[in-house]
C-alpha cells in the first residue's frame, strides 16, 4: 500500500457505506496514519519506534513498509496532530470496533518501545484516544467475555 493511496478515506469521505474489505483497507490507513505519526510525537523519531511500527504494520496487515516510508510518513504535513485528529474523528464510526482497540494499543506499545514516554507523546496517545473515542476499558485491553 502506498503511503498516498487512501482510496477508502475518499470512500468514507463521499459519505458512501463501506464493505468489509474496504474496512480492513481502513484499519490500515488508520495504522499506518496514527504509528506513523506517532514516531514524531515527541519530536525526536527514534529508530526502535520506527523499527516497532514496522513489526506492528507488518503483524496487523502484512504490509512490509520501509524505515523511509515510515519516517516519510511521520513528517509529512498531512499527518499533522491536529489533522490526524479530526480525521480519526471522522473514521471512527465506520471503524470496526477490534480495529479501534487495535490501533490505540499499538499506538501505547510505540511509545513504549524505547523505554521513556514524554509529556508530548502522553498529550498524543490522549487527543488519538480521545478522536476514536475510546473507552478506559478499550485502553486497558479488556473486552467482555475476554480472558486472554
Amino acid at each position: 500500500m502506498a503511503i498516498a493511496d487512501l482510496k477508502s478515506v475518499l470512500k468514507i469521505f463521499s459519505g458512501s457505506d463501506i464493505g468489509e474489505e474496504e474496512r480492513s483497507e481502513l484499519f490500515k490507513e488508520v495504522l499506518l496514519m496514527t504509528l506513523a505519526r506517532a514516531a514524531d510525537a515527541d519530536i525526536n523519531i527514534q529508530k526502535v519506534e520506527v523499527e516497532r511500527i514496522r513489526a506492528i504494520l507488518k503483524e496487523h496487515t502484512g504490509v512490509d513498509f520501509s524505515s523511509g516510508d515510515i519516517r516519510v510518513a511521520a513528517r509529512a504535513e498531512l499527518y499533522a496532530e491536529a489533522t490526524l485528529r479530526k480525521y480519526l474523528a471522522s473514521v471512527r464510526g465506520k471503524m470496526a470496533d477490534t480495529d479501534r482497540v487495535h490501533t490505540i494499543q499499538a499506538l501505547a506499545d510505540v511509545f513504549r518501545s524505547d523505554k521513556v514516554v514524554s509529556v508530548l507523546e502522553i498529550d498524543f496517545f490522549n487527543g488519538v484516544a480521545e478522536a476514536l473515542k475510546a473507552t478506559p476499558a478499550e485502553i486497558a485491553g479488556l473486552a467482555a467475555g475476554d480472558v486472554d
